[in-house]
């Protein structure tokens, strides 16, 4: 018999799921984008050229399974595939798997529970070897392994009983509900059995070094400190890849990376793209193609938690008001960001905007510092139980505009008592272990926390999720909240999207009355291509603008 049971949003369970399985971001939903993008030119018949973009990161880490940042993101959408793909609009659409899993075709049970995937018969990896069901099922079991350094398992670990039942079709039981793992496996990408399972140890193997995908790219050959090439797979299941040679180009520095792109070494400007300060001069370059694209990341102060300094809310609360974020981002960032008190984009259905908004009042700093006992010493910083008020603030080296904001910020933390110390490293060295494995005191960083465009935050936010405690996720923050836990296990079980709206705006409202983070604005990204250069199309619900460079062509 088939359930008619409404939920608390006058929504019946059948409906409920539905939603979710077409991305459970209600709002944030398009039509059908399956075909190619309408752009002005026709894409050749044969791969041809080149395209080379600029990054201020260096990509380093090659299994997308393993922790990396968004640098690498780029890199891994180009060489391997998911069993599905989310578009610029927020829409699920099948990769790897031949629809989308639904009550209606057989997909989803109506609980949520009983999953049932069918798959393409026409995927080959790039040595040849025939993709199949046991692929996804090494690759699921994979996350898993205690073994294993997974980027993350949530969601992953609720998987149960995984079954291939052909070449083209898996199925798997859930151990409870989990909303948000349609989006999750849109960012799941899928690896080769036939390799990685030979391997004595996933974590160190060849593979790593020298990936094989699914993916329009094939790996070609790195010059670590220099740049990446990936050549184009003439098998590719999917459209395109019509570019011949994909290459991703180091720039650590951002003028250098602007001066470049003004010069016409790269084709165009990846993360983390064209600095604000440069904008009014870039729209203006001939045969330069320059707009601004809102974004869902979220620049910040990070806090580590684990730092006694920072257990004081006080302390938190204090920073905060010393931060004039206005005069940052016109001045610096000449206006181009806009200010923002929480990780959820403003286009998220789940968006809470009764936030309080960040007041800039050294006087009402000081005042909180009094309050908790904070004392200033005889060099004006302040003391607590013998504790000085002092921190390290750390980012990537090259970063002029945030290497600006941390003087800038350290001049004004010093007129409240507070000694922020600047200690900036390199990309490679900045993204590792120093931030993976929260070795930061504090960093000025920019994240994206959601994952395609559902608002689970489970990987950021639970107690669980701190790798630096032998958890398995991104909670660099080293951030505990037990109501917080409490809730995002909630969000992640409940399909009911206005149950849903309530669970999230209040972890977003704990998590701004607690401050693990100190806001400072929401990205509008710079983004700059040579005229001529088709088929881009920025993906807010991605972190990488080369996310679908398949389809990328010279007209």
């Amino acid at each position: 018999m088939t359930s008619t049971k409404k939920t608390g949003s006058g929504l019946t369970r059948r409906q409920t799921l539905r939603m979710m399985a077409a991305g459970g971001a209600i709002g944030m939903v398009a039509p059908n984008l399956l075909g190619k993008p309408a752009f002005a030119q026709t894409p050749p018949s044969e791969p041809t050229g080149r395209i080379v973009v600029g990054l201020s990161q260096e990509p380093t880490v090659f299994n997308p399974l393993m922790p990396h940042i968004e640098t690498d993101d780029g890199v891994a959408f180009s060489l391997f595939d998911a069993l599905f793909r989310i578009t610029p609009d927020g829409e699920i659409v099948p990769n790897l798997a031949t629809e989308v899993p639904t009550i209606d075709n057989g997909g989803l049970s109506e609980d949520g529970l009983e999953w049932r995937i069918k798959l393409r018969d026409d995927v080959k990896w790039h040595d040849g070897e025939p993709f199949t069901a046991e692929d996804v099922k090494f690759t699921l079991e994979l996350i898993v392994d205690p073994d294993f350094r997974a980027w993350r398992t949530t969601g992953h670990d609720l998987v149960r009983d995984i079954e291939v039942v052909s070449p083209t079709e898996i199925k798997w039981r859930m151990e409870e509900p989990f909303a948000p793992y349609l989006s999750f496996l849109t960012e799941t990408f899928i690896l080769p059995e036939h390799i990685l399972g030979q391997a004595e140890d996933p974590n160190e193997a060849p593979f790593n070094q020298a990936p094989v995908g699914t993916g329009a790219f094939k790996w070609d050959s790195r010059q670590p400190g220099d740049n990446l090439s990936l050549v184009a797979n003439p098998d590719y299941h999917g459209d395109g890849p019509y570019i011949e040679q994909l290459v991703f180009k180091y720039i650590p520095d951002m003028t250098v990376l602007y001066t470049q792109f003004r010069s016409g070494e790269i084709d165009l400007v990846g993360q983390a793209y064209i600095t604000p300060d440069n904008y009014e001069e870039a729209k203006g370059l001939d045969g330069r193609v320059v707009t601004l694209v809102p974004r869902g990341t979220l620049e910040s102060i990070y806090l580590n938690q684990a730092l006694p300094v920072f257990q004081d809310k006080a302390v938190r609360e204090a920073l905060y008001y010393a931060i004039d974020r206005q005069s940052i981002i016109d001045i610096l960032y000449f206006g181009v960001p806009k200010p923002a008190e929480t990780f959820m984009p403003e286009t998220s259905a789940y968006y809470n905007p009764d936030l309080p908004e960040q007041e800039f009042d050294l006087d009402k700093a000081r005042s909180i510092l009094d309050e908790a006992g904070w004392v200033p010493g005889s060099d004006g910083i302040r003391e607590k139980d013998g504790m000085r008020l002092t921190f390290s603030n750390s980012t990537t080296t090259g970063a002029h505009l945030r290497e600006q904001t941390q003087q800038f910020l350290q001049q004004t933390f010093a007129e409240i008592g507070a000694e922020m110390t600047i200690e900036n490293l390199p990309p490679a060295v900045m993204w590792g272990d120093f931030w993976g494995q929260s070795q930061f005191e504090s960093t000025m960083v920019g994240i994206t926390y959601l994952i395609g465009s559902d608002p689970d935050v489970t990987n950021r936010f639970h107690s669980k999720a701190i790798a630096a405690k032998n958890g398995s996720g991104s909670n660099n923050a080293q951030y505990s909240n037990p109501k917080v836990d409490e809730l995002l296990e909630e969000g992640a079980q409940t399909f009911d999207v206005e149950r849903r709206k309530e669970i999230y705006k209040e972890v977003q409202a704990i998590i701004r009355d607690d401050l693990p983070f100190l806001p400072l604005f929401r990205y509008t990204n710079v983004y700059g291509r040579k005229e001529g250069l088709e088929g881009f199309e920025p993906n807010p619900n991605t972190r990488t603008e080369s996310s679908h460079a398949a389809l990328w062509y010279w007209g």
